[in-house]
């Protein structure tokens, strides 16, 4: 679904007074929506063709400390400037801020004016070509998981993060009655996307005590990332605008289910599900197997693009629905890729390894980059795998921590190639960050079980 804003209408809205304010973003490492707010006036005169930003931006960990050690960005280098480009067919109202319009942006060389590989979008638009090039448009939607809390997000810092309030004291996982508590909120959060432009399907009450989900409908890729960044964005604003918070972290509490983010995937050409064949088995084409293959083959090099964090990996867990291992099942949500629309004309590929912690662009570029190569390779994904995986013993195993899911990265030269050197050399330092400040730091945990007993 396209945006809802043209440029000529936005012009119109502003010598109207209905747009004042317009956002100005790109999607940095984390999967944030980072930007500027612009007067309307001067965003119409000359910064609807470009912006800049310092390009730390796409160097920083989640506490925006500028990491040492990346060749793009640097002190050495001086950290200097990246254009932002503004993709207008992405400009669009955002009803939960008013007077407010906002475009996504590549982010572009400041000197010679050329994409910036590492960036996110850009690292899922190179893969989208690729597809394009083999013959394929490629259409994708995520399922997005969080909690909602009734405390404030200052209340919470304030505080040092004390465990929050659920909304709703129990699990509600398609309970009306119970997810009715929350509704107040649901309903301005799915009203108010609408209204952004974003095709919101649904939300439902999930299986923990205060969880949530939303979903979009099926767009093509770059549309879908866009999309699921700004759900992300509006989700949390609109939560606060109620006096609540919510986490889209993969695990807030190892006492809890986690938070993921499924992604749903298909090829299509001549406007048809490329990997619908009525003639074979499960409806699956000989294109669907080889690219549900290539994922399988390359679990462990994508791992780092679907759980990014240490803390993404507490999420996998026997008993709660999130997947420990990487095979392919009928319908079973204990496998790590799932097909749904069996035998139907929406057949697709369903990956449940991300925690809605990802970064939308880079983690659909992975899981794209994958199955291509399975289809260049021509792969064979096997036979589908049944009953309860997590008691499995031959399966293979969805990594086990960032260090694992890091050094797969590194070692991969699918990805070195497909992706390129450089952006694998950056999402490994990044990792590497990650895992040094997470190795350093002492913990709540270590505290209560040493401080007297060891």
């Amino acid at each position: 679904m396209p945006a809802n804003l043209t440029f000529a209408a936005l012009t119109d809205a502003v010598a109207k007074g209905e747009i004042d304010t317009v956002i100005t973003c790109l999607c940095d490492m984390q999967g944030r929506l980072q930007g500027k707010r612009f007067h309307a006036a001067h965003f119409l005169e000359s910064a609807h063709e470009e912006t800049h930003c310092c390009n730390y931006l796409l160097a920083t960990d989640m506490e925006m400390i500028t990491v040492p050690g990346y060749k793009a960005s640097s002190w050495s280098r001086g950290y200097g400037d990246y254009v932002m480009k503004p993709d207008l067919a992405t400009l669009r109202r955002i009803p939960w801020a008013p007077g407010t319009a906002l475009v996504m942006c590549d982010v572009l060389d400041h000197h010679t004016h050329e994409l910036v590989a590492h960036a996110p979008r850009t690292v899922l638009k190179r893969q989208i070509e690729r597809a394009k090039a083999m013959g394929f448009d490629v259409m994708m939607a995520t399922e997005l998981e969080f909690f909602l809390f009734e405390e404030s997000f200052p209340a919470l810092f304030d505080a040092g993060y004390p465990l929050p309030t659920p909304m709703a004291r129990y699990n509600v996982d398609y309970n009306l009655m119970g997810s009715a508590r929350d509704e107040k909120i649901m309903r301005d959060i799915r009203n108010k996307l609408y209204g952004a432009g974003i095709p919101i399907e649904c939300s439902k009450g999930e299986a923990e005590a205060g969880q949530e989900e939303i979903n979009a409908k099926y767009s093509d890729a770059l549309d879908t990332a866009d999309m699921h960044s700004l759900i992300k964005l509006g989700v949390k604003e609109i939560a606060q605008s109620h006096g609540a918070s919510v986490t889209f972290m993969a695990k807030y509490d190892h006492r809890k289910a986690g938070s993921s983010s499924h992604i749903h995937q298909s090829l299509w050409k001549d406007d048809k599900n490329a990997f619908h064949d009525p003639a074979a088995e499960h409806g699956m084409s000989a294109v669907m197997r080889h690219f549900l293959a290539g994922q399988l083959a390359f679990s462990r090099d994508i791992a780092v693009f679907l759980a990014p964090y240490m803390n993404s990996y507490k999420r996998f867990c026997v008993g709660m629905f999130a997947p420990t291992k990487a095979v392919w099942s009928l319908d079973n949500r204990t496998a790590g890729y799932r097909i749904c629309g069996e035998n139907t004309k929406s057949v697709r590929v369903e990956c449940r390894i991300g925690g809605a912690d990802l970064n939308p662009y880079l983690a659909c570029a992975a899981l794209l980059a994958a199955g291509l190569e399975g289809i260049e390779q021509m792969l064979d994904p096997g036979q589908p795998v049944n009953g309860d995986l997590y008691q499995s013993e031959t399966a293979p195993e969805i990594p086990r921590s960032l260090i694992e899911a890091a050094e797969a990265l590194k070692d991969s030269s699918f990805l070195s190639r497909v992706l390129g050197a450089e952006v694998v050399e950056h999402y490994y330092h990044a990792a590497r960050w990650e895992i040094e400040e997470s190795l350093r730091v002492v913990t709540d945990w270590e505290r209560h079980r040493g401080f007297e007993r060891a």
